[in-house]
């Protein structure tokens, strides 16, 4: 069981040791954890002159999951495009064929209070946000910026998508959806587009829905990107499982975050056809507070949990750290970004000495 464990930038080394505590206390158990650490982004630019070096490339491609910590920081916002942290985490996506990231979106009972919206809107809220993400405005080409014929400098970016790439992300959403039925009710799929205005949403669609054949139980529906941004604010629990491309599943995941309280508390997978997976919290690098110990921990610890079940395929030991999770929020520790009045507040590091107290 190969992890590469890549610290990253700003608050990344701090959250990544505590997740490294957690999977420690699994590891004295007997599972066969080697962990090997490794650069990326800012951090391997200071290095190695590259966000995403051989060094690191090599470790990645022989680890059979990658965990994450974060990337990206001020000091590196004039660096060429190529050179900036964030293409560190393109590039590894790319290289290790990343082509599904999946982002839970789950409301702890506990935080009902954090959330900007309702309780009544948010207590139950389980969502599953999955996004392609190897193709795409991001990735399509040509790409750049040029003087046109009349002069003037433009922008310009190719959103474009294969029939392969649609059907891959389709069958694994569809497989998600299955897994999520409860009571023996069909599973619920929603899939995010604009068919109205970009015809390569159109093709997604018309893919989609030939997919949605061989899944007879599951129930698919169809939302427009400017609705669903919509909906996810006006009655998120109406969502199971969402399937979108690369830049809309970009914005709506991280709204979806946001439904929750916090970003601090919501981890994500990313996985290729083989089920190797990039495992990372979802928010980012915050340096404003790195190095302060007030990071939220408890993203990076569900992150690994995400690994032990989907490239792992140990649900036990994944449920094991949820309800450690569960149980440390229960007794009402709280970093800081989901402090309230009356709970009890800690460090990034005391929230994960009780989180692996819990265990």
């Amino acid at each position: 069981m190969k992890i590469a464990v890549l610290p990253g930038d700003g608050i990344g080394p701090e959250i990544i040791a505590q997740a490294l505590r957690v999977l420690e206390v699994l590891r004295k158990e007997g599972m066969p954890f080697e962990f090997t650490e490794a650069p990326l982004g800012g951090q391997a630019y200071d290095q190695y002159g590259h966000p995403y070096p051989e060094f690191t490339q090599k470790i990645c491609r022989d680890a059979d999951a990658v965990l994450l910590g974060a990337v990206g920081g001020p000091q590196y916002d004039n660096l060429d495009r190529p050179l900036r942290p964030e293409r560190g985490l393109l590039g590894i996506r790319k290289d290790l064929g990343l082509f599904a990231n999946l982002r839970p979106a789950v409301l702890f009972p506990e935080l009902a209070n954090a959330s900007t919206l309702k309780p009544e809107v948010v207590t139950g809220l389980d969502i599953m946000i999955v996004r392609e993400l190897t193709g795409d405005i991001y990735f399509g080409q040509p790409r750049g910026m040029r003087v046109n014929e009349d002069g003037e400098r433009e922008g310009f970016n190719t959103m474009v998508y294969k029939e392969s790439e649609v059907r891959r992300i389709a069958h694994v959403a569809f497989d998600i959806a299955l897994k999520r039925r409860k009571n023996g009710q069909k599973g619920k799929l929603c899939s995010v587009d604009k068919a109205n205005v970009l015809e390569t949403t159109e093709f997604w669609k018309e893919i989609v829905i030939d997919v949605a054949k061989e899944y007879p139980e599951v129930e698919l529906t169809h939302m427009y990107v400017d609705n669903a941004a919509m909906q996810l604010i006006r009655n998120p629990k109406q969502f199971n499982v969402m399937v979108t491309g690369n830049i809309f599943g970009d914005i709506l995941s991280d709204e979806a975050s946001m439904l929750t309280g916090s970003i601090g508390m919501l981890a994500s997978a990313s996985l290729n056809e083989t089920k190797k997976g990039l495992y990372e919290p979802s928010h980012g690098s915050a340096p404003d507070i790195a190095g302060k110990n007030l990071a939220n921990p408890i993203a990076t610890i569900l992150s690994t949990a995400m690994m032990l079940r989907y490239t792992f395929d140990n649900e036990a030991a994944a449920v094991r750290i949820e309800n450690a999770v569960k149980k440390v929020l229960a007794a009402d520790y709280r970093t800081g970004d989901i402090f309230e009045e009356g709970m009890k507040k800690v460090s990034c590091s005391e929230m994960g000495d009780q989180i692996v107290a819990a265990m």
